[in-house]
């Protein structure tokens, strides 16, 4: 008899998490015999629990999509803003109702987070405290743009206005994203591993298969609560990082990943990917066309590949409806698609192959990804590079001691053998006896004149 679960999620307002209060949920679910836990899309903890067991967690579960931020790559990936964890609080505070619409909440120099995956996309300007807001329908991807940039303490009273016209499909007032919107070309940070930043460390941890221990959480949660390290992060990449890690805490972190065998260094090709929460399906396809491009060594900087529909991406494969409901796997077959200038955060996608089949997948995708590279790589820049840092030398002027009376010179690098003068001896040096060889004038009447004046 196959024993009922059910999945549930609790919610980390803006992906910020208290050691504490991750501590005593990992507790419930060791209670409740669960070995290992997930983190979503949405910077939320994903458990599966049995149906005798899901009372435990009735304190804890949401309902409701949780509100992304940008806020845990401040300071690691974002720096020189003016959106403080203060201000970032102070907006998850206006938003403290359970919200039926996603909300993403980012400063606009991120490349982390991204920007329009929530229906309401609050999104900071350059002008301190005021704020860009992009919104889309439900089950759509068209961006439209609040006309004007709002201040920070209207966010809450207005997304509660427009959560009630979005979800009765009221018409708003809104406009085509507008330019003076200006997001940073997208480029994924490697977000895994130890790294330096100030004088401390920050630490990425990223599950091939999305799985964390529960074991291995409680020990990360008891050395942050050792170490007075007050919050760690949920990614929307499904990782988690802990910062402000010193430098004689690092045995205790590096102890932890060993004794659980938890890699920190995978490749790059693997970390770009957004997959929908809880589908092992998806995954899948995901290590099917990652073996490809480790065997092919394909490049795949400043890409972002996602599985499914409505999934941030700059290629986007996603599986046809089949005819049938009875279909074999190898049968099922696959779309592809990519964004306009390869940006992950449009709304707009353009075919590129129809029902594919999966052993197909890898092949067209890397061709699409050599198509990416030749469109961003038609200029050489080094010409220009050399060229900018090519020092002009000027030319050296040349002069020459001209005879006024029959116009003959005196070139000191030819000298004047006729009259014993070696090559390269200068005028001054000349005796005071020397005379114009053709017209025998005085040295004291030559004239210093340009040679270039004379072979103009």
């Amino acid at each position: 008899m196959l024993k009922k679960t059910q999945t549930i999620q609790i919610n980390f307002t803006g992906g910020i998490i208290s050691p504490g209060y991750l501590l005593s949920i990992l507790e419930i679910a060791e209670t409740a015999k669960i070995s290992e836990v997930r983190f979503g899309q949405r910077q939320q903890l994903i458990i599966e629990v049995s149906a005798q067991t899901a009372s435990l967690f009735a304190d804890h579960v949401s309902t409701t999509p949780n509100i992304i931020s940008a806020y845990p790559a401040t300071g690691i990936f974002i720096s020189n803003t003016w959106l403080s964890e203060g201000i970032y609080k102070d907006v998850f505070e206006m938003l403290n109702w359970e919200s039926k619409l996603k909300i993403n909440v980012c400063d606009s120099r991120n490349t982390f987070t991204p920007f329009f995956t929530g229906h309401l996309n609050w999104i900071a300007g350059t002008q301190p405290n005021y704020w860009h807001l992009v919104f889309r329908y439900p089950k759509s991807n068209q961006l439209f743009a609040w006309p004007e940039q709002l201040y920070t303490n209207h966010i809450g009273e207005l997304s509660r206005q427009l959560e009630t016209q979005l979800l009765n499909h009221e018409p708003i007032q809104g406009v085509p994203v507008e330019k003076d919107l200006q997001l940073p070309d997208f480029h994924l940070p490697y977000y895994e591993g130890f790294n330096k930043y100030d004088q401390y460390y920050w630490l990425g941890i990223y599950r091939r298969n999305e799985y964390f221990p529960v074991s291995f959480l409680k020990g990360l949660c008891h050395i942050c609560l050792e170490t007075k390290t007050g919050q760690l992060y949920a990614t929307p990449w499904k990782s988690l990082i802990i910062r402000n890690i010193e430098q004689e805490h690092r045995p205790l972190w590096d102890y932890l990943l060993g004794k659980y065998g938890i890699n920190v260094r995978h490749a790059a090709n693997e970390l770009n990917w957004q997959i929908p929460d809880n589908n092992e399906d998806a995954l899948v396809l995901k290590r099917h066309i990652i073996r490809h491009f480790d065997s092919a060594d394909v490049r795949t900087y400043g890409l972002c590949f996602s599985v499914g529909h409505h999934c941030f991406g700059s290629i986007v494969i996603t599986q046809q409806e089949a005819k049938y409901k009875t279909v074999l796997k190898g049968q099922l077959r696959y779309d592809i698609s990519y964004t306009p200038d390869f940006n992950p955060n449009s709304g707009i996608l353009i075919n590129y192959r129809s029902g594919v089949a999966k052993e197909h997948l890898g092949p067209y995708i890397t061709a699409l990804c050599k198509y990416f590279y030749e469109r961003h790589n038609t200029n050489d820049p080094l010409p220009g590079y050399v060229a900018a840092h090519t020092v002009a030398i000027p030319p050296v002027e040349k002069y020459v001691h001209q005879c006024p009376a029959c116009l003959s010179i005196y070139d000191e690098q030819m000298g004047d053998p006729d009259q014993s003068i070696v090559p390269n001896t200068p005028f001054e040096q000349l005796p005071d006896q020397y005379q114009c060889a053709l017209c025998e004038g005085p040295k004291a009447d030559f004239k210093q004149v340009s040679y270039a004046t004379l072979t103009a």
